[in-house]
């Protein structure tokens, strides 16, 4: 049973149509003001009362589309799907749809601690599967398709790093909620840290 092998291809196309939707529903979180409100309270108003839901938006549209690149990298060096690779896939896919409605759960009740750690759980779970899945590849395709061990090496750090991130601002939540909402931004400078290593490493 392990032994069977599926379409790279149909796995790939269908991963990807699961992150566009994903995406897509992260904006249909935000709800429509009615023209009642508009005129009631004003435009400025009533735009700066959906503040908390537009950073979850692009929040949240970023950290994904950073995963579903990190999701290409990886699949390029992949020969073939087996049992145990796809459902790596398919359990990350599992929170990467349950990601529209941790946003919104969090950005409903911005100001709460425990809808935070639940959206911070959510992503640290996006990034294990990611992890997961990735240093599957290394072991499995052994060097192939370009994937020296620097570049594995590599790739597991980047990986690894999202899911240190997220769990890190989690727990950091219970004591200094405030500060947590802004440790996802580590994820940019670790991952510069980690980038120029390296590249001066490839570069020797």
């Amino acid at each position: 049973m392990n032994n069977i092998k599926f379409e790279k291809g149909r796995i790939i196309s269908f991963t990807d149509a699961v992150f566009s939707i994903a995406m897509t529903l992260l904006v249909l979180e935000i709800a429509v003001p009615s023209t009642k409100q508009l005129i009631d309270y004003g435009f400025l108003t009533v735009l700066s009362g959906l503040t908390a839901n537009f950073i979850g938006l692009v929040v949240s549209f970023f950290v994904t589309a950073l995963y579903w690149i990190a999701h290409l990298r990886a699949m390029q060096y992949v020969t073939d799907f087996d049992t145990k690779l796809l459902w790596l896939n398919i359990l990350m896919l599992l929170f990467i749809v349950l990601l529209p409605f941790s946003t919104a759960f969090y950005v409903n009740s911005f100001n709460l601690t425990g809808p935070f750690v639940f959206y911070c759980f959510n992503l640290s779970a996006i990034g294990l599967f990611n992890f997961l899945i990735i240093r599957y590849v290394v072991i499995k395709e052994k060097g192939a398709n370009g994937l020296s061990p620097i570049i594995g090496q590599w790739e597991k750090l980047r990986a690894l790093n999202s899911f240190l991130v997220w769990t890190l601002a989690g727990i950091v939540a219970f004591i200094f909620p405030f500060i947590a909402k802004f440790i996802f931004l580590l994820i940019f400078v670790f991952q510069a840290i980690i980038n120029y290593r390296f590249k001066k490493k490839l570069g020797k």
